[in-house]
């Protein structure tokens, strides 16, 4: 469980928010004594963890697309 400073706290919020969802347990203190936890509400989404098409794409996915397609994107 990491222990940042209040000053740290400050200039890294979102970086300690994204380490509380990711499930670790951050603490804030202020000269050396802990004062706070950032734990996710229990209500709070989930996060989405990669790799849900493993094993689903073909090669073809990879491929070029066709010009009119390309067209349609405005490529």
């Amino acid at each position: 469980m990491p222990q940042v400073n209040m000053h740290e706290a400050k200039t890294q919020l979102s970086r300690l928010v994204e380490k509380a969802l990711d499930g670790e347990e951050v603490v804030i203190a202020r000269a050396g004594k802990p004062l706070v936890r950032i734990v996710p509400l229990d209500s709070a989404p989930k996060r989405r963890r990669g790799g849900f098409v493993r094993g689903e794409l073909t090669d073809a996915f990879f491929d070029p697309l066709p010009e009119d397609e390309l067209e349609r994107w405005g490529a």
